[in-house]
């Protein structure tokens, strides 16, 4: 993984805690037609899947 796609990662996943858990079910992104909500973009982040990799590149420019 490239640096720059490892920095979004790790800022992604320092921003995650922040989140108050009431908002945490909202929809946060849409990929590939599919909604996302914080806590599913989390663990897909987490696991650092190629679903996660995708999700990262949509928050690009939004939240990253």
């Amino acid at each position: 993984m490239g640096k720059d796609k490892e920095d979004k990662r790790a800022k992604f996943l320092r921003i995650y805690p922040k989140i108050p858990e009431d908002l945490r079910e909202d929809i946060l992104v849409i990929v590939d037609g599919k909604s996302y909500t914080w806590n599913s973009s989390y663990l897909e982040i987490k696991d650092n899947t190629d679903l996660g990799k995708k999700i990262l590149k949509a928050l690009e420019g939004i939240i990253l």
